[in-house]
Protein backbone atom coordinates (compact mmCIF):
# COMPACT_ATOMS: atom_id res chain seq x y z
CA UNK A 1 0.00 0.00 0.00
CA UNK A 2 1.52 3.50 -1.01
CA UNK A 3 -0.02 6.63 -0.84
CA UNK A 4 -2.13 7.71 -4.06
CA UNK A 5 -0.65 11.12 -5.00
CA UNK A 6 -3.11 11.81 -7.91
CA UNK A 7 -5.77 11.15 -5.93
CA UNK A 8 -4.56 13.41 -2.82
CA UNK A 9 -4.09 16.13 -5.61
CA UNK A 10 -7.81 15.86 -6.77
CA UNK A 11 -9.18 16.05 -3.35
CA UNK A 12 -6.97 19.23 -2.60
CA UNK A 13 -8.76 20.76 -4.97
CA UNK A 14 -11.72 21.04 -2.22
CA UNK A 15 -9.47 22.73 0.00
CA UNK A 16 -7.77 24.94 -3.09
CA UNK A 17 -11.24 26.52 -3.27
CA UNK A 18 -12.05 27.27 0.38
CA UNK A 19 -8.37 29.50 0.47
CA UNK A 20 -8.84 31.05 -2.29
CA UNK A 21 -12.38 32.51 -1.11
CA UNK A 22 -10.67 33.48 2.53
CA UNK A 23 -7.41 35.11 0.67
CA UNK A 24 -10.31 37.28 -1.16
CA UNK A 25 -12.09 37.72 2.10
CA UNK A 26 -9.07 38.65 3.94
CA UNK A 27 -7.86 41.29 1.68
CA UNK A 28 -11.07 42.55 -0.36
CA UNK A 29 -14.15 42.75 2.61
CA UNK A 30 -12.38 45.43 5.13
CA UNK A 31 -11.32 47.63 2.15
CA UNK A 32 -15.44 46.80 0.93
CA UNK A 33 -16.62 48.21 4.20
CA UNK A 34 -14.53 50.65 4.80
CA UNK A 35 -14.17 52.65 1.49
CA UNK A 36 -18.04 51.43 -0.40
CA UNK A 37 -19.97 51.43 3.02
CA UNK A 38 -17.87 54.22 5.07
CA UNK A 39 -17.52 51.73 8.45
CA UNK A 40 -14.87 52.66 10.61
CA UNK A 41 -12.26 50.37 11.28
CA UNK A 42 -13.51 49.22 14.74
CA UNK A 43 -16.88 48.09 13.35
CA UNK A 44 -14.62 47.15 10.10
CA UNK A 45 -12.62 44.77 12.91
CA UNK A 46 -15.60 42.98 14.37
CA UNK A 47 -17.18 42.09 11.05
CA UNK A 48 -14.07 40.40 10.50
CA UNK A 49 -14.02 38.64 12.87
CA UNK A 50 -17.49 37.14 12.48
CA UNK A 51 -15.86 34.02 10.79
CA UNK A 52 -13.53 33.20 13.60
CA UNK A 53 -16.63 32.89 16.03
CA UNK A 54 -19.35 31.29 13.88
CA UNK A 55 -16.16 29.12 13.27
CA UNK A 56 -15.94 28.11 16.86
CA UNK A 57 -19.52 26.46 16.50
CA UNK A 58 -19.90 25.46 12.54
CA UNK A 59 -16.57 23.90 12.25
CA UNK A 60 -16.72 21.38 14.60
CA UNK A 61 -20.96 21.25 14.34
CA UNK A 62 -20.67 20.24 10.39
CA UNK A 63 -17.71 17.86 11.00
CA UNK A 64 -19.67 15.61 13.18
CA UNK A 65 -22.86 15.97 11.02
CA UNK A 66 -21.14 14.79 7.96
CA UNK A 67 -19.76 11.82 10.32
CA UNK A 68 -23.21 10.64 10.88
CA UNK A 69 -24.34 11.19 7.07
CA UNK A 70 -24.54 8.13 4.99
CA UNK A 71 -25.74 9.12 1.24
CA UNK A 72 -24.55 7.45 -1.97
CA UNK A 73 -22.53 10.26 -2.80
CA UNK A 74 -20.51 9.18 0.18
CA UNK A 75 -20.09 11.04 3.79
CA UNK A 76 -18.68 14.57 3.04
CA UNK A 77 -19.34 15.52 -0.62
CA UNK A 78 -23.08 16.72 -0.51
CA UNK A 79 -21.70 19.04 2.12
CA UNK A 80 -18.83 20.18 0.23
CA UNK A 81 -21.27 20.35 -3.16
CA UNK A 82 -24.02 22.18 -1.59
CA UNK A 83 -21.68 24.70 0.46
CA UNK A 84 -19.98 25.65 -2.84
CA UNK A 85 -22.63 26.11 -5.03
CA UNK A 86 -24.47 28.59 -1.71
CA UNK A 87 -21.10 30.43 -1.20
CA UNK A 88 -20.46 30.83 -4.68
CA UNK A 89 -24.29 32.73 -5.34
CA UNK A 90 -24.46 34.55 -2.28
CA UNK A 91 -20.53 35.59 -3.01
CA UNK A 92 -22.31 37.05 -6.23
CA UNK A 93 -25.16 38.22 -4.42
CA UNK A 94 -22.30 40.31 -2.06
CA UNK A 95 -20.59 42.12 -4.22
CA UNK A 96 -23.76 43.24 -6.63
CA UNK A 97 -24.91 44.80 -3.18
CA UNK A 98 -21.66 46.25 -2.24
CA UNK A 99 -21.97 49.92 -3.77
CA UNK A 100 -22.19 53.61 -2.33
CA UNK A 101 -26.09 53.74 -2.63
CA UNK A 102 -26.52 49.75 -1.25
CA UNK A 103 -27.70 48.75 2.03
CA UNK A 104 -25.11 48.18 5.19
CA UNK A 105 -27.22 45.71 6.55
CA UNK A 106 -28.19 43.78 3.76
CA UNK A 107 -24.48 43.66 2.96
CA UNK A 108 -23.60 42.43 6.48
CA UNK A 109 -26.52 40.00 6.43
CA UNK A 110 -25.62 38.82 3.00
CA UNK A 111 -22.23 38.39 4.01
CA UNK A 112 -23.54 36.47 7.54
CA UNK A 113 -25.48 33.90 5.12
CA UNK A 114 -22.04 33.81 3.14
CA UNK A 115 -19.47 32.20 6.32
CA UNK A 116 -22.57 30.13 7.04
CA UNK A 117 -22.47 28.25 3.74
CA UNK A 118 -18.61 28.30 4.11
CA UNK A 119 -18.87 26.50 7.40
CA UNK A 120 -21.27 23.98 5.98
CA UNK A 121 -18.08 22.41 4.01
CA UNK A 122 -15.07 23.36 5.23
CA UNK A 123 -14.68 20.57 8.07
CA UNK A 124 -16.38 18.02 5.69
CA UNK A 125 -13.83 19.43 2.74
CA UNK A 126 -10.83 18.87 4.82
CA UNK A 127 -11.92 15.42 6.51
CA UNK A 128 -12.28 14.37 3.00
CA UNK A 129 -8.78 13.33 2.72
CA UNK A 130 -7.60 11.78 6.16
CA UNK A 131 -11.15 9.94 4.95
CA UNK A 132 -9.86 8.26 1.88
CA UNK A 133 -6.19 8.29 3.25
CA UNK A 134 -4.31 4.86 4.91
CA UNK A 135 -2.99 6.13 8.06
CA UNK A 136 0.56 5.65 7.58
CA UNK A 137 0.11 8.60 4.75
CA UNK A 138 -1.80 11.04 5.59
CA UNK A 139 1.30 12.96 6.64
CA UNK A 140 2.38 13.42 2.90
CA UNK A 141 -1.31 13.78 1.98
CA UNK A 142 -1.74 16.60 3.95
CA UNK A 143 1.45 18.62 2.72
CA UNK A 144 -0.21 18.41 -0.38
CA UNK A 145 -3.51 19.50 0.71
CA UNK A 146 -1.78 22.30 1.83
CA UNK A 147 0.50 23.44 -1.19
CA UNK A 148 -3.29 23.15 -2.88
CA UNK A 149 -4.43 25.75 -0.53
CA UNK A 150 -1.44 27.60 -1.09
CA UNK A 151 -2.17 27.36 -4.85
CA UNK A 152 -5.49 28.61 -4.05
CA UNK A 153 -4.28 31.51 -2.17
CA UNK A 154 -2.04 32.50 -5.18
CA UNK A 155 -4.90 32.63 -7.58
CA UNK A 156 -6.91 35.46 -5.86
CA UNK A 157 -3.35 37.15 -5.27
CA UNK A 158 -2.37 37.34 -8.78
CA UNK A 159 -6.29 37.73 -10.10
CA UNK A 160 -6.52 41.23 -8.18
CA UNK A 161 -3.64 42.18 -9.49
CA UNK A 162 -4.60 41.13 -12.65
CA UNK A 163 -8.33 42.27 -12.26
CA UNK A 164 -9.15 44.89 -9.72
CA UNK A 165 -8.54 48.57 -11.19
CA UNK A 166 -9.30 50.50 -8.42
CA UNK A 167 -11.09 53.95 -9.85
CA UNK A 168 -10.38 57.42 -8.29
CA UNK A 169 -13.04 57.26 -5.90
CA UNK A 170 -12.32 53.49 -4.00
CA UNK A 171 -16.11 53.50 -3.16
CA UNK A 172 -16.87 53.22 -7.64
CA UNK A 173 -14.39 50.21 -7.87
CA UNK A 174 -15.98 47.48 -9.25
CA UNK A 175 -15.23 43.72 -8.33
CA UNK A 176 -17.35 42.18 -10.78
CA UNK A 177 -14.39 40.64 -12.52
CA UNK A 178 -12.77 39.34 -9.74
CA UNK A 179 -15.74 37.89 -8.48
CA UNK A 180 -16.37 36.28 -12.09
CA UNK A 181 -12.79 34.57 -11.74
CA UNK A 182 -13.04 33.63 -8.18
CA UNK A 183 -16.82 32.00 -8.82
CA UNK A 184 -15.17 30.11 -11.61
CA UNK A 185 -12.74 29.05 -9.71
CA UNK A 186 -14.58 27.73 -6.88
CA UNK A 187 -17.09 26.07 -9.06
CA UNK A 188 -14.28 24.33 -10.98
CA UNK A 189 -12.62 22.81 -8.29
CA UNK A 190 -15.71 21.45 -6.54
CA UNK A 191 -16.58 19.86 -9.95
CA UNK A 192 -13.01 18.45 -10.06
CA UNK A 193 -13.59 17.16 -7.25
CA UNK A 194 -17.11 15.81 -7.37
CA UNK A 195 -16.04 14.11 -10.62
CA UNK A 196 -12.91 12.38 -10.09
CA UNK A 197 -13.63 11.20 -6.06
CA UNK A 198 -16.24 8.64 -5.81
CA UNK A 199 -15.84 8.66 -1.99
CA UNK A 200 -17.74 5.21 -1.24
CA UNK A 201 -15.83 3.54 -3.89
CA UNK A 202 -11.99 4.22 -2.74
CA UNK A 203 -13.47 3.68 1.04
CA UNK A 204 -14.06 0.14 -0.13
CA UNK A 205 -11.19 -0.27 -2.52
CA UNK A 206 -8.65 0.95 0.69
CA UNK A 207 -10.56 -1.20 3.07
CA UNK A 208 -9.91 -4.41 0.64
CA UNK A 209 -6.50 -3.16 0.34
CA UNK A 210 -5.92 -3.12 4.00
CA UNK A 211 -7.96 -0.38 5.53
CA UNK A 212 -7.99 2.92 6.54
CA UNK A 213 -6.65 2.47 10.14
CA UNK A 214 -3.21 1.55 11.45
CA UNK A 215 -3.39 -0.46 15.57
CA UNK A 216 -3.86 2.63 17.72
CA UNK A 217 -4.83 5.14 15.50
CA UNK A 218 -6.52 8.09 17.51
CA UNK A 219 -8.00 10.15 13.99
CA UNK A 220 -10.23 12.92 14.89
CA UNK A 221 -12.28 13.82 11.90
CA UNK A 222 -13.10 17.55 13.33
CA UNK A 223 -9.75 18.67 13.20
CA UNK A 224 -8.89 21.03 10.22
CA UNK A 225 -5.63 20.03 10.57
CA UNK A 226 -5.75 16.03 10.72
CA UNK A 227 -2.66 14.58 12.48
CA UNK A 228 -3.76 10.79 13.11
CA UNK A 229 -0.66 9.70 11.62
CA UNK A 230 1.42 11.23 13.86
CA UNK A 231 -0.79 10.28 17.20
CA UNK A 232 -0.10 7.54 20.24
CA UNK A 233 -2.25 6.82 23.12
CA UNK A 234 0.11 7.38 26.06
CA UNK A 235 -2.06 5.55 28.41
CA UNK A 236 -1.33 3.17 31.56
CA UNK A 237 -4.32 0.70 31.78
CA UNK A 238 -7.34 2.51 30.92
CA UNK A 239 -6.00 5.32 33.59
CA UNK A 240 -4.33 8.31 31.53
CA UNK A 241 -1.24 9.88 33.05
CA UNK A 242 -1.34 13.67 34.42
CA UNK A 243 0.88 16.53 32.78
CA UNK A 244 3.72 17.51 35.22
CA UNK A 245 3.26 20.78 36.45
CA UNK A 246 6.33 22.22 35.05
CA UNK A 247 5.63 20.98 31.59
CA UNK A 248 2.07 22.36 32.65
CA UNK A 249 3.65 25.57 32.73
CA UNK A 250 5.73 25.23 29.07
CA UNK A 251 2.30 24.61 27.56
CA UNK A 252 0.74 27.29 28.66
CA UNK A 253 3.32 29.64 28.08
CA UNK A 254 3.38 28.10 24.81
CA UNK A 255 -0.64 28.91 23.84
CA UNK A 256 0.41 32.47 25.21
CA UNK A 257 2.94 32.70 22.91
CA UNK A 258 -0.03 31.26 19.84
CA UNK A 259 -2.71 34.12 20.70
CA UNK A 260 0.46 36.62 20.46
CA UNK A 261 2.12 35.33 17.27
CA UNK A 262 -1.19 35.23 15.80
CA UNK A 263 -2.49 38.36 17.15
CA UNK A 264 0.38 40.51 15.53
CA UNK A 265 0.44 38.69 12.22
CA UNK A 266 -3.48 38.74 11.65
CA UNK A 267 -3.72 42.43 12.42
CA UNK A 268 -1.23 42.91 9.36
CA UNK A 269 -3.18 40.30 7.07
CA UNK A 270 -6.24 42.18 7.58
CA UNK A 271 -5.23 45.79 7.57
CA UNK A 272 -2.72 45.83 4.78
CA UNK A 273 -4.40 46.16 1.97
CA UNK A 274 -6.33 49.66 3.59
CA UNK A 275 -2.93 50.65 4.88
CA UNK A 276 -1.23 50.84 1.93
CA UNK A 277 -3.55 53.36 0.35
CA UNK A 278 -3.73 55.49 3.77
CA UNK A 279 -0.25 56.04 4.95
CA UNK A 280 1.39 54.94 1.25
CA UNK A 281 -1.10 56.64 -0.74
CA UNK A 282 -0.20 53.34 -3.01
CA UNK A 283 -3.30 52.02 -4.82
CA UNK A 284 -4.05 49.16 -8.11
CA UNK A 285 -3.87 46.95 -5.03
CA UNK A 286 -0.28 46.69 -5.07
CA UNK A 287 -0.48 45.43 -1.85
CA UNK A 288 -1.35 41.90 -3.42
CA UNK A 289 2.67 42.05 -4.45
CA UNK A 290 3.85 41.92 -0.72
CA UNK A 291 1.48 39.27 0.60
CA UNK A 292 2.18 37.48 -2.72
CA UNK A 293 6.06 37.54 -1.93
CA UNK A 294 5.70 36.68 2.01
CA UNK A 295 3.22 33.53 0.44
CA UNK A 296 5.83 32.15 -2.09
CA UNK A 297 8.56 32.97 0.71
CA UNK A 298 7.09 30.74 2.99
CA UNK A 299 6.26 27.83 0.61
CA UNK A 300 9.93 27.81 -0.43
CA UNK A 301 11.54 27.95 3.51
CA UNK A 302 9.52 24.81 4.87
CA UNK A 303 12.14 22.17 3.61
CA UNK A 304 14.98 24.67 4.98
CA UNK A 305 13.15 25.27 7.95
CA UNK A 306 12.70 22.18 8.88
CA UNK A 307 16.39 21.27 8.31
CA UNK A 308 17.23 24.15 10.76
CA UNK A 309 14.94 22.77 13.21
CA UNK A 310 16.67 19.07 13.03
CA UNK A 311 19.79 21.11 14.08
CA UNK A 312 19.20 23.57 16.61
CA UNK A 313 15.17 22.43 17.87
CA UNK A 314 11.97 23.89 17.39
CA UNK A 315 11.82 26.14 20.10
CA UNK A 316 15.22 28.14 19.03
CA UNK A 317 13.84 28.25 15.46
CA UNK A 318 10.51 29.52 16.79
CA UNK A 319 12.21 31.90 18.77
CA UNK A 320 14.46 33.27 15.04
CA UNK A 321 10.85 33.23 13.35
CA UNK A 322 9.40 35.71 15.64
CA UNK A 323 12.86 37.87 15.65
CA UNK A 324 12.64 37.69 11.93
CA UNK A 325 8.73 39.04 11.77
CA UNK A 326 9.10 41.63 14.42
CA UNK A 327 11.99 42.98 12.80
CA UNK A 328 10.60 43.45 9.88
CA UNK A 329 7.75 44.85 11.09
CA UNK A 330 9.27 47.22 12.79
CA UNK A 331 11.47 48.23 9.46
CA UNK A 332 8.22 48.18 6.78
CA UNK A 333 6.67 50.44 9.37
CA UNK A 334 9.55 53.16 9.02
CA UNK A 335 8.99 53.83 5.52
CA UNK A 336 7.37 57.05 4.70
CA UNK A 337 6.46 55.49 0.95
CA UNK A 338 6.47 52.56 -0.35
CA UNK A 339 9.78 50.75 -2.16
CA UNK A 340 10.38 47.81 -4.09
CA UNK A 341 12.62 46.95 -0.98
CA UNK A 342 9.58 46.41 1.02
CA UNK A 343 9.09 42.86 -0.46
CA UNK A 344 12.59 41.40 0.73
CA UNK A 345 10.74 42.41 4.51
CA UNK A 346 7.62 40.36 3.35
CA UNK A 347 9.38 37.51 2.67
CA UNK A 348 10.98 37.43 5.89
CA UNK A 349 7.90 37.41 7.16
CA UNK A 350 6.82 34.68 5.45
CA UNK A 351 10.20 32.99 6.06
CA UNK A 352 9.79 33.56 9.94
CA UNK A 353 5.74 32.75 10.02
CA UNK A 354 6.85 29.35 8.37
CA UNK A 355 9.09 28.83 10.93
CA UNK A 356 6.95 29.53 13.75
CA UNK A 357 3.67 27.05 11.62
CA UNK A 358 5.89 24.02 11.09
CA UNK A 359 7.49 23.95 14.99
CA UNK A 360 4.66 25.48 17.05
CA UNK A 361 1.99 22.58 17.31
CA UNK A 362 4.50 19.86 17.26
CA UNK A 363 5.84 21.47 20.83
CA UNK A 364 2.16 21.48 22.22
CA UNK A 365 1.67 17.62 20.53
CA UNK A 366 5.46 16.72 22.91
CA UNK A 367 4.27 17.72 25.72
CA UNK A 368 0.67 16.80 25.92
CA UNK A 369 2.43 13.22 25.23
CA UNK A 370 1.54 12.18 29.26
CA UNK A 371 -1.80 13.69 28.74
CA UNK A 372 -4.75 14.32 26.41
CA UNK A 373 -3.48 15.04 22.72
CA UNK A 374 -6.41 15.91 21.50
CA UNK A 375 -7.97 17.86 24.37
CA UNK A 376 -4.54 20.12 23.81
CA UNK A 377 -4.93 20.17 19.94
CA UNK A 378 -8.46 21.90 20.42
CA UNK A 379 -6.77 24.05 22.76
CA UNK A 380 -4.33 25.35 20.54
CA UNK A 381 -6.74 25.86 17.89
CA UNK A 382 -8.96 27.87 20.61
CA UNK A 383 -5.88 30.18 21.26
CA UNK A 384 -5.04 30.84 17.74
CA UNK A 385 -8.82 31.57 16.58
CA UNK A 386 -9.39 33.59 19.62
CA UNK A 387 -6.27 35.96 18.82
CA UNK A 388 -8.06 36.07 15.02
CA UNK A 389 -11.04 37.21 16.89
CA UNK A 390 -9.50 39.98 18.69
CA UNK A 391 -7.12 41.67 16.83
CA UNK A 392 -9.36 42.86 13.94
CA UNK A 393 -11.12 44.57 16.78
CA UNK A 394 -8.47 46.10 19.07
CA UNK A 395 -5.95 47.34 16.32
CA UNK A 396 -8.88 48.37 14.33
CA UNK A 397 -9.42 50.50 16.89
CA UNK A 398 -6.17 51.99 17.29
CA UNK A 399 -6.60 52.16 13.39
CA UNK A 400 -9.30 54.41 14.03
CA UNK A 401 -8.72 56.09 16.97
CA UNK A 402 -5.04 56.77 16.88
CA UNK A 403 -3.35 56.62 13.29
CA UNK A 404 -2.97 54.31 10.52
CA UNK A 405 0.32 54.32 11.92
CA UNK A 406 0.27 51.93 14.61
CA UNK A 407 -0.16 49.21 12.80
CA UNK A 408 3.53 47.95 12.66
CA UNK A 409 4.43 49.25 15.90
CA UNK A 410 1.01 47.46 16.87
CA UNK A 411 2.26 43.86 15.61
CA UNK A 412 6.15 44.90 16.88
CA UNK A 413 5.00 44.64 20.34
CA UNK A 414 2.67 41.73 20.35
CA UNK A 415 5.39 39.56 18.74
CA UNK A 416 7.84 40.96 21.00
CA UNK A 417 5.99 39.90 23.70
CA UNK A 418 5.79 36.61 22.11
CA UNK A 419 9.18 36.24 21.87
CA UNK A 420 9.34 36.86 25.53
CA UNK A 421 7.03 34.49 26.50
CA UNK A 422 8.39 31.61 24.08
CA UNK A 423 11.40 32.43 26.36
CA UNK A 424 10.03 30.93 29.10
CA UNK A 425 8.93 27.85 27.27
CA UNK A 426 11.20 24.94 28.85
CA UNK A 427 9.73 21.48 27.94
CA UNK A 428 8.42 20.09 24.26
CA UNK A 429 11.67 21.23 22.67
CA UNK A 430 13.18 18.73 20.56
CA UNK A 431 15.08 18.18 17.18
CA UNK A 432 12.57 16.79 14.47
CA UNK A 433 13.21 13.47 13.44
CA UNK A 434 14.03 13.53 9.72
CA UNK A 435 11.03 13.67 7.30
CA UNK A 436 10.79 10.72 5.09
CA UNK A 437 9.90 12.48 1.69
CA UNK A 438 11.26 16.30 0.94
CA UNK A 439 6.88 16.16 0.55
CA UNK A 440 6.05 15.79 4.35
CA UNK A 441 7.72 19.22 5.39
CA UNK A 442 5.04 20.89 4.11
CA UNK A 443 2.74 19.01 6.08
CA UNK A 444 2.15 22.56 8.76
CA UNK A 445 -0.63 23.87 10.91
CA UNK A 446 -2.03 27.11 10.57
Amino acid sequence: MKLNTKRTILIGFAFMSICSFWQFYDNEIPKILKYTFNLGETLTGVVMALDNILALFLLPMFGTISDKADTRFGKRMPFIVVGTILSTVLLTILITVARPSGSLALFVAVLLLLLISMGIYRSPAVSLMPDLTPAPFRSSANAIINLMGTLGGIYVLVMIKVLLKEAAAPAETSYIPLMISLVIFMLISVLVVFIAIKENKIKEEIHQEGGLHSLGDTFDNDSEFDRSDKTVKFEEGSVTKMMPGEVKRSLIFLLVSVFLWFTAYNAVTTAFSRFVGEVWDLHDNAYATCLLVATIAATLSYVPIAFVSGKIGRKKTILIGIALMGASYVITGLYPHFSPSINIFFALVGIGWAAINVNSYPMVVEMSKSGDIGKFTGTYYTFSMAAQVFTPIFSGFLLEHVSYQTLFPYAFIFSALAFCTMLMVKHGDAKPPKKESILEHFDIDD
